[in-house]
């Protein structure tokens, strides 16, 4: 139980708040299939799925940020996926409810994501979120990126509220890392993509959870 009424939740948007992995990977598959490579599951590629372009690019196609043509590949794959950002991203089951529970309880919420902000809004926007998210902070939104703290603070500023008072929930150990150095009580949602190193349980949140639901479980009944 998380021992305080929290002014603010914060979601980072890939693998906590919503399933964006197979229209992130969709740029994979039509770059694996124009070079005349096999089908990837799309399993193997969904644990890198928060590590944006970096992290999809070398597991579907061996191409590493050290790759003199990196960049090439990088913006080939963002211009495919902004194409296409909306064809089966979706909310996590439950999550719809968790966001108007929160709102019910007076608690209000926002997403800070490493995801860049140009296509941070339009996803929100198209699941019907941005007008009632209080920020949409990505990764290029204040010059600095998670695991660093700033984008959390930026969030915590533009709602008006303590960082210590809030919480922020992420798939990833960086989301956990910024989240600490933010002051900010972290939970690790095991439900998301979560890479495939060290399993959430070993990332020093605050606390776990396995599904969205099991976030309200945390908090007080009441605020």
């Amino acid at each position: 139980m998380i021992h305080l009424i929290p002014q603010a939740v914060f979601f980072d948007l890939d693998g906590t708040l919503a399933d964006t992995a197979d229209d992130l990977a969709a740029p994979i598959h039509e770059m694996r299939a124009e070079r005349g490579l096999t089908p990837m599951d799309g399993a193997s590629l969904r644990p890198m799925t928060s590590r944006g372009a970096r992290g999809l690019l070398a597991r579907g196609l061996g191409i590493e940020a050290s790759d003199p043509d990196y960049e090439i590949h990088r913006q080939d794959f963002l211009a495919r996926y902004e194409r296409a950002l909306l064809v089966r991203t979706q909310l996590f089951e439950g999550m719809a409810r968790v966001l108007d529970a929160l709102e019910a309880r007076g608690i209000i919420w926002g997403v800070v994501s490493n995801k860049a902000e140009r296509y941070v809004r339009p996803i929100l926007a198209g699941l019907d979120l941005l007008d009632r998210s209080v920020c949409a902070i990505g990764g290029d939104t204040t010059g600095y990126a998670k695991p660093h703290p700033e984008p959390l603070l930026a969030g915590a500023r533009s709602a008006g509220v303590d960082p210590s008072r809030c919480v922020y929930v992420g798939d990833d150990p960086r989301d956990i890392e910024a989240g600490k150095a933010a002051r900010m009580v972290t939970v690790a949602a095991a439900y998301g993509y979560c890479g495939d190193a060290e399993p959430p349980d070993r990332w020093g949140a605050d606390h776990l959870i396995a599904r969205p639901a099991d976030l309200l479980e945390l908090l007080p009944s009441s605020a």
